[in-house]
């Protein structure tokens, strides 16, 4: 694939913001080295949970790409053209945050909840795109838990578009 660059490997970082919306008034709760998900006392108008991630990712990509030869004959290759990326990827958990709006029958209150709610601060998985220049749209799995050592193991699935730079 000298000339036509049709298989490389593509890599980066990219950061994540990951978000779960809990139903039916329930929020996330610490409960020693579990988290579950509780009844609130009050009703909800917002229930949020976010994980900001910092990702690295590392894919086999497989499609053509534009060719240019640079002046000192070095050879500068380019995505124009479709292309497809199977791969995984690894990262931290950077920050975790619960927003919660509420009416506690005297005002609207807005709570913002900053912990570590017993998260895994490494994640690891499954990740695919396909695209068309600059842009892409990708599918990820996290093959680690959300949550550490809990009874019911929960797993991030993303979908997504990429911009690449």
């Amino acid at each position: 694939f000298k000339e036509s660059n049709f298989l490389r490997l593509n890599y980066g970082f990219s950061f994540q913001f990951n978000g779960l919306k809990p139903k039916d008034n329930q929020i996330f709760v610490q409960d020693g080295d579990q988290t579950e998900l509780e009844t609130f006392e009050f009703d909800l108008d917002k229930s949020k949970f976010r994980m900001d991630n910092l990702i690295i990712p590392i894919h086999l990509q497989f499609g053509s790409s534009k060719t240019t030869v640079l002046d000192n004959g070095n050879k500068r290759f380019s995505d124009h053209h479709f292309k497809i990326g199977i791969g995984g990827f690894a990262g931290i958990n950077l920050s975790n945050t619960q927003k919660l709006k509420f009416d506690d029958g005297r005002r609207n209150e807005k709570l913002k909840q900053r912990d570590d709610f017993n998260t895994n601060n490494l994640l690891y998985g499954l990740s695919t795109y396909f695209g068309w220049d600059d842009f892409a749209v990708f599918a990820q799995y996290n093959l680690n838990s959300i949550f550490t050592d809990n009874v019911r193991d929960l797993n991030n699935f993303q979908l997504g578009v990429r911009w690449h730079l």
